[in-house]
């Protein structure tokens, strides 16, 4: 039985690695201040329960740290003649299609984390309220010159409408 994720031809463009660095610190930060919650709460009220709390905590980061890894080894585009190709999810998986003529702007962004690690997310917006297309983890370069390319696209398309 065929996936509608499997196209075929399609050659995917994954996103940068540094986007693992980036969740990974965000997922850290988060279980740091858990961390600190439960040693606040170990020392106010002594108990064994705090090792087994301990225990799962460890077991948790561990995972969030290695699914970030496979998260961001799921997401990547496709540019083709008449549309943009956006995969991500491992579980829970989609696949988004957006035609270059239903585009209306294109967004680059970037937060102080992602400046640092380098890379930026590109956003497309169109007619459509429900429009998910959204490539993060790119290099700078990368992010401008796919920004330029489908903003160019976009606006052949709607021209010859």
């Amino acid at each position: 039985m065929d996936s509608p994720f499997d196209l075929p031809d399609v050659r995917w463009t994954p996103v940068s690695g540094r986007l693992v660095t980036a969740r990974r610190i965000v997922s850290g930060a988060g279980m740091l201040a858990l961390a600190v919650l439960g040693a606040g709460a170990a020392v106010l009220l002594p108990s064994a329960w705090w090792f087994l709390a301990a225990a799962a905590w460890l077991a948790l980061l561990g995972w969030q740290l290695w699914l970030a890894g496979r998260q961001v080894r799921a997401i990547g585009y496709a540019e083709r003649e008449e549309d943009l190709l956006v995969r991500r999810g491992i579980l829970f998986r989609s696949l988004s299609v957006v035609p270059y003529g239903r585009m209306q702007y294109v967004d680059v962004s970037a937060g102080p984390l992602e400046r640092w690690l380098g890379i930026a997310t590109v956003q497309l917006h169109t007619a459509s309220a429900s429009s998910d297309a959204t490539i993060p983890g790119l290099v700078p370069e990368e992010a401008s010159r796919l920004r330029d390319r489908l903003s160019r696209r976009g606006e052949s398309r709607l021209a010859g409408l």
